[in-house]
């Protein structure tokens, strides 16, 4: 999250789960940064930062980055997408550009939380558009979403690394 920071397009921002902000220095850099938090406990607060969002992309051609999961999860495989950001980018009637991270599983132990040496490889999908969508077609977009982003992330999560280790979901490599 913070190394995107430097690659993000101009008039782009990142909303992530509150609890980030209260990881010391991390969350200081997010907050400096121009993160938006979000409280997952307070659905009316989430509801109402996702509103202003949504306005704010609207009025000054804001762009905004959101992850679905809510959580990456290690079980090699994606979590149910959460819906907010399906209900902004309806809101605002932009495209949603879903962007695939392969696993870390080759190189990142789940039980210690350390990383050895390896490669993350990105995709980035074709634009989904929402215009014309209304707040009844949410789960359809989600589920649209959700299975192009799986497939992909099967795909790219499978290919060689650069440490050699090829991967696949929900197999950890020999230590």
């Amino acid at each position: 999250m913070m190394g995107l920071m430097e690659v993000l397009p101009k008039r782009c921002v990142q909303i992530a789960k509150q609890e980030l902000l209260f990881l010391g220095p991390v969350g200081l850099i997010m907050y400096l940064g121009g993160v938006l938090f979000i409280n997952r406990q307070r659905s009316s607060t989430a509801v109402s930062v996702m509103a202003d969002v949504g306005q704010r992309m609207v009025k000054e051609n804001l762009k905004v980055w959101i992850y679905p999961e809510g959580t990456r999860n290690d079980n090699g495989d994606l979590l149910p997408f959460k819906k907010g950001a399906f209900y902004l980018a309806i809101q605002a009637q932009v495209p949603i550009i879903p962007v695939v991270y392969s696993s870390f599983s080759s190189f990142y132990n789940t039980r210690t939380k350390l990383f050895t040496s390896g490669t993350v490889t990105v995709q980035v999908l074709d634009a989904i558009p929402t215009s014309g969508l209304t707040k009844d077609d949410v789960p359809k977009l989600v589920d649209t979403c959700h299975q192009a982003m799986r497939s992909t992330f099967f795909h790219i999560s499978k290919m060689p690394q650069e440490n050699g280790a090829t991967t696949e979901p929900g197999v950890q490599p020999a230590q």
